[in-house]
């Protein structure tokens, strides 16, 4: 569990570092706070044996229907940082389960892999999530509110994904390209 939630955290610091509305100190002390919270909530909702189990419980989720994520609100109050401060998207769901973090932008967008883990070895995510994250690059934060539409599945040629691989922690990025009005622009997961 504390790989899984370490994988999270690092990808929600990145994406909140580049929006550049909280300094480092305010950062840090929300992803302890975030951490801290995660796993208490996902304490005794946690099986290896079967990942599916819990999913639902164990996701977290930013839409136009929740505003605010229970677990990012607490972590914001314990932490003392406004939560329109985090600058993540409109829309945004996570999905931590035992070995393997997705994440999805948008209702209507394709989820993608965070970070997976095989063996028992604790792997430092740090470095594989950062490139991860570095990689990312929206037009619009919402799909449903900006007429942003995906135009094709996304390519499965193996020369458009870029495969990151820190010990055991394996992370496949596929570029997907979307459609807003006459204008393209490419979303890279």
């Amino acid at each position: 569990m504390k790989k899984e939630i370490a994988a999270v955290v690092f990808f929600l610091k990145r994406l909140i570092k580049k929006v550049e509305r909280l300094d480092t100190q305010k950062v840090d002390l929300f992803v302890e706070r975030l951490t801290v919270a995660l796993q208490e909530k996902f304490r005794g909702h946690w099986y290896p044996d079967n990942p599916s189990k819990g999913q639902a419980f164990r996701c977290i989720r930013v839409n136009r229907l929740q505003r605010e994520d229970p677990e990012l609100l607490r972590a914001c109050q314990e932490s003392g940082v406004q939560y329109k401060d985090l600058g993540l998207p409109r829309e945004l769901t996570l999905w931590v389960d035992p070995g393997e973090v997705c994440c999805r932008y948008g209702e209507r967008n394709l989820a993608f892999t965070v970070a997976s883990f095989s063996g028992d070895d604790k792997e430092d995510v740090t470095s594989a999530v950062e490139r991860v994250t570095s990689d990312y690059h929206s037009c619009s934060s919402s799909d449903e509110d900006s007429g942003l539409r995906e135009t094709r599945p996304p390519p499965t040629f193996p020369q458009n994904r870029h495969k990151y691989q820190t010990n055991n922690v394996h992370i496949c990025i596929t570029p997907v390209e979307f459609r807003r009005s006459d204008q393209m622009c490419a979303l890279s997961l």
